[in-house]
């Protein structure tokens, strides 16, 4: 046995440990298993919000599609800037709305928002199907880290059924607490290793991050810079705004905001977070530090780029510490997950069929739906599939549909009604779903348009008939009312 297998056991056993310890003291009722009591303060808060970026993806995913696709990774670390300054302003509502009718999941907030509880039923189903993909690019991930990081002693497949076990046994115990503190340490570790290696990579291979650049560009003439077609600077503009727009929309992220004490707390992180995301670059420049150095990979293996050239480069120990803060990076935002899907799958779709199940009964139900939701992504996860980076922004496009509605809700001025918003995301999340059902892109659907038109996300695309649509929806339920009122007056 190498020395780097005992180091990713005692990683996922210390996170188990860790996660079934933290509910010592708290009675774990729904409040507190799915929003900690809305009592975490700025740190806490911070971690699980501002953690939630260092995932899979970041490991793998960003290095993967920095090696793969070039320049069209640098939105990776442009996006999540923006959604840590967009949260200055979106958050504080969303929390002191939750906070006043004692909300517990996103579903739960349209609902209030919009006085229909079949709005809350839709969002909460988009919600469940983003989720999938976003999980199942968790458990890819801890496949792959465990297999390469493991010397190939642990197939992917266990590792999968493991991680899935693990997460199920302390998410069930102690919920939004056990995320918590297995994402403390998750931060630290996956910061210090990811710095070392964008820092220590290049300069080992290269002699700097300038010559390393340099020598990507004498070999691969125009790979640093965007494609005139395709992955363009338009889909990276598109895709930069649908993945800013969207990253708090996720399921997970609402858990995380309902969270915290106060809105002080948002305000106060979204100062620091920007900087934070920074550290994304650095996974980027170990994906370009491996292009001359494990060529070769393709198709999904691209995802491999990271964890090859650490093999090729460190010895097994400290492979066993990139492999520990690989598996953390799957287990932490794997729970958030859970979590939030089943407390949606309970508050908004169970009670929608029990409308006298009391909070007791709701927490069983969540708790009970943990499992389930897990094997669904195990499942998914064992047929195989896109890139990670692939399956995020799949995800992307479900979820950031939820963003017009969520926004015109908060305003209070109620610019959409409840049919109005519900037909907008019906007719996003159709476009989208289309779309990837049938292997379409806006380009073939419209080879007629501009290059610059046929290159845009197909999730943006989606978000903008998605508000017109909610737009003229209202305005004929609006007029339809008018007029009923005339003809009874």
């Amino acid at each position: 046995m190498n020395a780097a297998l005992p180091i990713i056991g005692a990683a996922a056993l210390g996170a188990l440990i860790l996660g079934l310890r933290a509910r010592r003291g708290t009675e774990m009722t729904l409040e507190q298993w799915s929003v900690g009591g809305r009592s975490f303060g700025a740190v806490l808060v911070f971690v699980l919000m501002a953690g939630e970026i260092y995932t899979t993806f970041t490991f793998l995913g960003a290095s993967g599609y920095a090696y793969g696709k070039g320049a069209p990774a640098y939105y990776i670390f442009c996006y999540a800037t923006l959604s840590f300054v967009i949260s200055y302003w979106l958050l504080p509502p969303i929390w002191r709305h939750a906070k006043r009718v004692r909300l517990h999941s996103q579903p739960e907030l349209f609902d209030a928002l919009y006085q229909s509880r079949s709005l809350g039923l839709l969002v909460a189903c988009v919600g469940l199907v983003a989720l999938i993909p976003y999980l199942v690019l968790q458990f890819k991930g801890l496949g792959i880290i465990v297999e390469a990081a493991s010397y190939g002693i642990i197939n992917p497949t266990l590792a999968v059924w493991l991680g899935a076990t693990l997460l199920t046994a302390y998410v069930v115990v102690s919920g939004v607490h056990g995320s918590v503190w297995t994402a403390i340490v998750k931060d630290t570790l996956i910061l210090l290793v990811i710095a070392f290696m964008g820092f220590y990579l290049p300069y080992h291979y290269y002699g700097g991050v300038g010559a390393m650049f340099a020598a990507i560009e004498q070999a691969r003439p125009g790979f640093l810079a965007f494609p005139a077609t395709g992955q363009s600077f338009f889909w990276f503009s598109s895709t930069t705004l649908l993945t800013a727009l969207g990253f708090y929309m996720w399921p997970h992220s609402f858990a995380a905001i309902f969270t915290a004490a106060d809105t002080r707390t948002f305000r106060r992180n979204a100062i620091v977070m920007p900087l934070y995301a920074l550290i994304m670059l650095f996974a980027i420049l170990v994906g370009l530090a491996a292009i001359l150095q494990v060529p070769g990979l393709n198709g999904g293996e691209i995802d491999l780029a990271l964890l090859r050239l650490s093999l090729a480069t460190f010895d097994p120990w400290f492979v066993g510490v990139i492999g520990a803060a690989g598996v953390l990076t799957a287990l932490v935002p794997g729970s958030m997950i859970l979590i939030s899907a089943a407390t949606a799958f309970a508050s908004s779709i169970y009670r929608t069929f029990d409308r006298g199940a009391d909070a007791k009964r709701v927490s069983l139900v969540a708790k009970s739906a943990v499992p389930v939701v897990a094997l669904i992504g195990v499942y998914f996860t064992l047929q195989g599939g896109d890139t990670i980076v692939a399956l995020l922004l799949m995800g992307y496009s479900f979820v950031t549909q939820l963003f017009p509605s969520l926004v015109a809700g908060l305003s209070g001025r109620r610019p959409l009604t409840a049919l109005g918003a519900g037909a907008g995301i019906l007719a996003g999340v159709g476009a989208v779903a289309w779309t990837v059902l049938t292997h379409q892109t806006f380009a073939t659907l419209f080879p007629g348009l501009p290059q610059w038109a046929k290159d845009l996300n197909i999730g943006i695309v989606a978000l903008g008939l998605n508000f017109v649509v909610a737009i003229v929806v209202t305005l004929l339920q609006r007029l339809a009312g008018n007029y009923r009122r005339v003809v009874a007056g």
